[in-house]
């Protein structure tokens, strides 16, 4: 069977073991692609590289010299990049009027300042085209409580990303949001699935009644790369199993699902 992305190379921020950016990085090289992973801990960086076989970089998202860095470094070991991946999130709960001028300056630039400039110096190393892809969430479009600067960010970058595929469409490059829903095996999310009464309110709300997993999004993340989205370009694909046709449970839901039955 051909592989989808024989001969590509890829750069994929945000990877350590047993996270997303792991499983999409594992999915590309098994499709044929040159991979570079990239992370703020270069030990956990490396576990992954040399678990499957990719060159790796430390790269410190809230850092502009690091993401130069990374991207320059990433670019000369593979010969050039053609996939560029943002998997890097914070997953900040925290009420609206608690959040700090601390929280909102580090949450712009984990999930917005960073990216941005990610993509920046992607787009100077991708002078031929290329596939930029942006790891976005459920939460950017269905609203959860006391996750605004989370979701803001998010749905900001999901916008840049538009900005990206109208100006740079020219030069062949297409850019994209993937946004999954609650993936229950991956760090962020995977504990609350993994408690049955959690489960059970999401699959409440999610139409096809199973929750996401990482190699969902991975799935996603190779077709997007690949040749056959060649004619895809500023477009947020939901992975999420139809849950934006309906809602997130309600904190006090989630909350409820831990608290003692009364007496």
């Amino acid at each position: 069977m051909d592989k989808k992305l024989q001969g590509r190379r890829a750069l994929i921020l945000g990877v350590a073991p047993g996270n997303l950016g792991a499983v999409i990085a594992r999915a590309y090289v098994e499709q044929g692609a040159v991979v570079t992973v990239a992370g703020r801990r270069p030990d956990a960086v490396q576990a992954v590289a040399d678990e499957i076989g990719a060159h790796w970089q430390p790269c410190d998202i809230a850092d502009g010299d690091s993401i130069d860095a990374a991207v320059s470094q990433a670019a000369s070991a593979m010969g050039g990049i053609d996939i560029g991946v943002n998997t890097v999130g914070w997953g900040l709960l925290k009420p609206f009027l608690e959040t700090t001028r601390d929280d909102l300056d580090r949450m712009a630039a984990i999930q917005f300042s960073g990216p941005f400039q990610f993509f920046q110096a992607l787009l100077r190393a991708m002078p031929d085209g290329g596939s930029i892809i942006q790891i976005s969430s459920v939460t950017a479009t269905i609203m959860f409580d006391d996750h605004a600067a989370y979701m803001g960010t998010k749905a900001g970058m999901d916008h840049i990303i538009r900005c990206i595929a109208h100006e740079f469409g020219d030069r062949g490059i297409r850019a994209n949001s993937i946004a999954p829903g609650g993936i229950a095996d991956t760090p962020m999310s995977g504990g609350g699935m993994a408690f049955p009464p959690v489960h059970d309110l999401y699959m409440r709300e999610i139409p096809l009644r199973r929750p996401g997993v990482a190699a969902d999004v991975a799935t996603a993340a190779v077709w997007l790369a690949s040749d056959d989205a060649s004619f895809v370009t500023g477009q947020t694909l939901h992975v999420s199993g139809g849950q934006t046709l309906r809602r997130n449970p309600s904190l006090a839901e989630v909350v409820g699902c831990f608290s003692p039955p009364p007496a």
